[in-house]
């Protein structure tokens, strides 16, 4: 478990398909990161039970309600991933429902993660990519200290379809400033 001002992040529980499911069913979420919106609670409690099972995926909640509102986690190279990465990199993926999006609780989840990732597991370089026209995704990047790195063009996203994605990358040595 990882706690900032206003969240924790904590693995996902089964029972905690509906409050995903009403968030990743909304069209204007899944998408944009390349993923389909959830189409039924069992679909989410599916997701829970594996891509959400996975070591170091966390469910962003909110401290003050005590219910998630979106995922955040950090990817290596030994598993799914988009950055081409070595040994000691990390990269880091995000959502949040929509009534949260601009009021910095990704950035502010990123930011514990980095720590986490110099910090604690003691990674040498992190990155952070989104697919063009996710702009909030990369504000993310940009508020959290990210630097511009490359972009890859045609790349078929997990939906088939072509896209351009760019990447961030931060070093350990980047985060200590």
């Amino acid at each position: 478990m990882i706690e900032t001002e206003r969240l924790i992040l904590r693995p996902w529980s089964e029972s905690e398909a509906e409050e995903l499911f009403k968030y990743a069913s909304d069209p204007d979420i899944g998408p944009i990161a390349g993923w389909k919106p959830h189409s039924s609670v069992e679909e989410s409690l599916d997701i829970i039970r594996t891509v959400f099972a996975a070591l170091e995926v966390y469910a962003v909640v909110l401290k003050s309600t005590g219910k998630p509102v979106g995922s955040c986690g950090i990817m290596f190279s030994n598993g799914l991933h988009s950055a081409e990465m070595g040994a000691a990199e990390g990269e880091i993926g995000y959502w949040i429902g929509k009534p949260f999006w601009g009021q910095g609780l990704i950035p502010e989840a990123v930011e514990a993660l980095l720590d986490r990732c110099f910090n604690e597991l003691k990674l040498n370089v992190v990155w952070c990519g989104y697919y063009d026209g996710n702009n909030k995704s990369r504000r993310v990047c940009e508020k959290c200290g990210f630097v511009y790195h490359h972009k890859n063009t045609n790349i078929t996203s997990p939906l088939g379809d072509i896209r351009t994605e760019y990447f961030y990358k931060m070093t350990k040595e980047d985060f200590k400033k």
